[in-house]
């Protein structure tokens, strides 16, 4: 399963990787045990760029959960680290998306599957094609690699 950390607030943390590296340690104490994770990746904040500058990752983790389930567990955590959710693409503390869940194809009205927009964000794609480069889409079948190469989105994004 391919879950997405990002952060261009630190809230309580002196940073938002301290607050990212945190979000990685919950994940594992919510049974959502991370086998691997990139580096923090910077790029500007989108669509405003005025905003603070992101940080995003990636984490590869293993669950026998479904994914409506793995889901909730991190609204839920992203609720601890104090997102609010609002105006969508605002600052944000902490958001976690559900990328992949194995070869899952679902869209349904509380869950899509893989995420609908991931497959265009560099900063999504280049984190995820540092760790797997391999891994495949599951709906276009295309690898993370050649999605991080032709994505439109973020492609400022760069690691460290």
């Amino acid at each position: 399963m391919v879950i997405a950390l990002g952060s261009n607030l630190a809230g309580d943390f002196s940073s938002s990787e301290a607050l990212l590296e945190a979000a990685l340690a919950r994940l594992d104490q919510a049974g959502l045990p991370v086998l691997h994770r990139s580096r923090w990746w910077r790029s500007a904040a989108w669509p405003d760029p005025s905003a603070p500058e992101y940080r995003n990752g990636v984490a590869i983790v293993e669950t026998p959960n479904e994914p409506s389930s793995v889901l909730r567990t991190l609204f839920s955590i992203e609720a601890e680290f104090n997102r609010n959710r609002g105006e969508r693409n605002a600052a944000r503390t902490l958001d976690l998306d559900l990328i992949a869940h194995g070869r899952a194809v679902i869209d349904s009205e509380d869950l899509i599957l893989p995420h609908p927009r991931a497959h265009t964000r560099l900063f999504v794609m280049g984190p995820l094609a540092e760790i797997a480069p391999d891994w495949r889409h599951p709906a276009s079948g295309l690898t993370a690699q050649a999605l991080a190469a032709a994505a439109s989105v973020g492609c400022d994004a760069r690691a460290g």
